[in-house]
């Protein structure tokens, strides 16, 4: 796919960014709250009831939040962060309808299209695709994302199966894709969802390649998690030539244990290093478990 451009680890990229850039606070996006109770009546005379309580706390934590990462955003480069609790079905986003270059982000995308396209077809992967998929994955290969691409159909295949997993504020082309955190999380949910168009073995092994990533890429997400929880994570990076060579700094990915179940993503650019990028992701990452106590 040399016409795809792919660069560095950050593999199929972005177009441009929408909005402007710098850390300058900007409306946000959305609020972490029971999706069940909204809309519900005032309570009775009688008292709230506790799923009522609980989406008054949980409003209450977004709010807070809300205004830790106002302050934050004031500092540092332009970033998105969402949460989606898988248990709850709560969901909370900052600027979460703004679009960003996907990055290496961009290889989940692919690898769903993979197991969808054998699903399809009735079959399992090749013992190519998969050797080809786990260094897409675990390693954040390229020319391995390259072969894939071409393989599937390029943009056009790609394109239709976001489709197929709801991804409606995505898009690829022969060399570039944008994204926001509203559909990462969404997609995320896709990968371990009963009710996703990927079947049960499908979703087995995108966990099972998600969760085994090189231990040199297991920055961001991860930072939010806490000692004996799983995590899941794809990254991206890279420096944009078309910002002066600031890089483009994405983490999208799950912590799970008994108790917790939430997918996180941290769409970023404009950052002067890649460690100062990381810095920024992994600090909004551990802002919204911070305050929202998932």
């Amino acid at each position: 796919m040399a016409a795809v451009g792919v660069l560095g680890g950050a593999g199929l990229v972005g177009l441009g960014m929408g909005g402007g850039s710098g850390g300058g606070v900007l409306p946000l996006a959305g609020a972490f709250r029971d999706q069940a109770a909204a809309g519900k009546a005032s309570p009775a005379p009688t008292g709230r009831s506790p799923g009522e309580l609980a989406a008054q706390e949980r409003a209450k934590r977004s709010k807070a939040l809300d205004t830790a990462l106002q302050k934050y955003a004031a500092t540092v480069p332009e970033f998105s962060v969402a949460v989606l609790d898988k248990k709850t079905g709560a969901k909370y986003s900052f600027r979460g309808s703004e679009k960003y270059e996907t990055a290496s982000v961009v290889k989940v995308q692919v690898l769903a299209c993979l197991l969808l396209t054998a699903q399809d077809n009735d079959r399992d992967l090749s013992s190519t695709e998969l050797a080809l998929a786990k260094r897409m994955i675990r390693l954040s290969d390229n020319d391995a994302t390259t072969s894939l691409f071409t393989r599937l159909g390029k943009a056009p295949a790609i394109n239709k199966c976001d489709k197929r997993l709801s991804l409606t504020q995505t898009t690829v082309n022969s060399a570039w894709g944008l994204t926001n955190v509203d559909d990462q999380v969404k997609l995320l949910a896709q990968l371990v969802s009963t009710k996703s168009p990927l079947d049960e073995d499908s979703r087995e092994l995108a966990h099972t390649l998600m969760s085994t990533v090189d231990d040199a890429q297991d920055w961001g997400v991860p930072a939010a998690a806490q000692s004996g929880e799983d995590f899941t994570v794809k990254n991206g990076w890279l420096p944009r030539s078309t910002e002066s060579n600031r890089w483009i700094i994405n983490s999208v990915g799950r912590i799970t244990d008994d108790d917790t179940d939430v997918s996180i993503a941290v769409l970023s650019h404009g950052h002067t290093s890649m460690p100062g990028g990381i810095s920024v992701v992994e600090k909004a990452a551990k802002l919204t478990r911070t305050y929202l106590k998932y």
